[in-house]
């Protein structure tokens, strides 16, 4: 082999081999590129809600999910660039079930905190709205209750309320009025299990004083035409007693506690920049947050 073949072979060879560390190089640039990419992807959470508890979360005419609380969560979804949320309208048993399998990663359905749910649940700080709880009453006892926002009067002039059951979130807030009103507190009685009818129907007799009921079900059930118990609406009155924050249930795993955090975060902003209220005024035509204690 004369000399010129062999400068020009090792030539070749040498081109070969800066051809194949280059390209390894790229693969290895690319390769690092998509794991940079990777590392930054969206994250998709599922979320649960129940599906005809207008106003709080429905399936609407086009079979979509809609209603208060999932316009928050589109609008904490907006917030949040890592996060991407896909909705499913669902019974509330299955959204329990599902949430606690891990099925589902988030819940919504008008949800109170309990202890019970604590256990179970990933339950953020920050509320994502709030229920406004109150009392049903014969409408010829309303003098008797005036103080609305304020059950002072219902204890001191010591009503019988409609049995409770212990489970019942409800439970919960009349104990918490009672331990700070020991000289007059409202008495508790546990029930087993009740229909609303009886309740309506109890109160009308005279067995009881007041049912502890939720605004919006007695609008829907008494107040509204259509209402199953509309019969009774010139003999019942309303009044309410404070709202009761209601949370998103979070999955919990890693992956929930890391949301939980990034969720609080987007809320807060909401709630300053006014969305809440807005959509709290859409949905409700008032603003649910007034009636939750400041303290």
């Amino acid at each position: 082999m004369s000399k010129k073949t062999w400068i020009i072979g090792g030539v070749a060879v040498a081109a070969v081999l800066g051809a194949t560390i280059i390209g390894r190089t790229l693969a290895g640039a690319s390769t690092k590129g998509t794991d940079a990419a990777s590392s930054g992807q969206v994250t998709t959470l599922k979320v649960a809600h129940t599906q005809n508890y207008v106003p709080y979360d429905f399936i609407d005419e086009k079979g979509e999910s809609d209603g208060y609380e999932v316009a928050v969560l589109k609008a904490v979804d907006e917030k949040l660039a890592d996060y991407k949320f896909e909705y499913t309208g669902t019974s509330d048993d299955d959204l329990l079930i599902g949430l606690e399998s891990g099925k589902y990663d988030i819940g919504t359905k008008g949800a109170w905190y309990t202890d019970e749910r604590a256990k179970k649940f990933i339950i953020p700080s920050e509320p994502v709205g709030a229920s406004i709880i109150g009392f049903t009453v014969r409408k010829e006892d309303e003098a008797k209750y005036k103080n609305y926002k304020n059950i002072d009067d219902f204890a001191k002039n010591k009503g019988k309320l409609v049995p409770i059951s212990p489970q019942n979130a409800q439970w919960s807030v009349i104990n918490s009025y009672n331990e700070k009103h020991k000289d007059t507190p409202i008495e508790l009685t546990a029930a087993e299990s009740f229909k609303v009818a009886d309740a309506y129907a109890w109160v009308l007799e005279g067995r009881y004083d007041a049912f502890f009921d939720i605004k919006l079900s007695f609008e829907k059930a008494v107040t509204a035409e259509d209402g199953s118990y509309h019969q009774y609406a010139d003999k019942l009155s309303w009044f309410p007693y404070k709202g009761i924050p209601t949370y998103p249930l979070i999955h919990r795993d890693e992956k929930g506690e890391k949301f939980a955090k990034e969720y609080e975060k987007a809320i807060k902003e909401l709630k300053e920049d006014g969305t809440l209220a807005k959509l709290s005024q859409k949905y409700f035509k008032e603003d649910v947050f007034s009636y939750v204690d400041k303290d």
